[in-house]
């Protein structure tokens, strides 16, 4: 049942409403499974809820363009999209912790006063999320006081690049920190 419906989305010629069917009920026959993998291997509900909604949607977009080759094991393919996701989630957060314990932690009294309040923790973690690129430009100009010229020719990029990337950073340590969108 479940090859069938992947081939009715993929199907052009089908009508939307019948594509939109043979979503949901794909969808509805994988959830499950892909629930429970995800539990097993993230023991956390709220995550496991996460990882569902994420292969879900990989896997619906990729029989959408009909890139499922296979589609007799399209379980098989679900569940290989957990594992890359739930790897992907553990490489994120082996990298956050491995930023966290290289971080000079920041005194509190070597703050400006506006700063004072800011929890130094908190934006480790969030600066741990940024891509390896945006952290490198985050702390050469905050900690080693480097200008975007310097950073420019150690990234091998341009000193506008830079100011770019160094904006996005900063707008997405905001976000975090304030507990807004990351």
């Amino acid at each position: 049942m479940t090859p069938d419906l992947v081939r009715r989305i993929a199907d052009p010629d089908l009508p939307a409403a019948d594509r939109t069917a043979a979503e949901r009920d794909l969808c509805l026959q994988l959830a499950p499974r892909i629930r429970l993998y995800a539990l097993r291997r993230l023991r956390d509900e709220a995550a496991s809820a996460d990882l569902v909604q994420e292969a879900l949607i990989s896997l619906l977009h990729n029989a959408r363009a009909g890139k499922i080759e296979d589609v007799e094991h399209v379980e098989r393919y679900a569940l290989g999209t957990c594992r890359n996701l739930v790897l992907r989630l553990h490489r994120r957060e082996r990298h956050a912790r491995s930023f966290e314990e290289s971080a000079i932690p920041l005194a509190e009294h070597a703050l400006p006063p506006a700063f004072a309040r800011l929890d130094a923790t908190k934006l480790a973690m969030c600066l741990g999320k940024l891509a390896l690129r945006e952290q490198k430009v985050v702390l050469l100009t905050f900690q080693e006081d480097h200008s975007a010229q310097e950073i420019a020719s150690t990234l091998n990029t341009s000193p506008e690049n830079v100011r770019v990337l160094r904006h996005r950073a900063l707008a997405a340590l905001q976000r975090c920190v304030t507990g807004g969108h990351e």
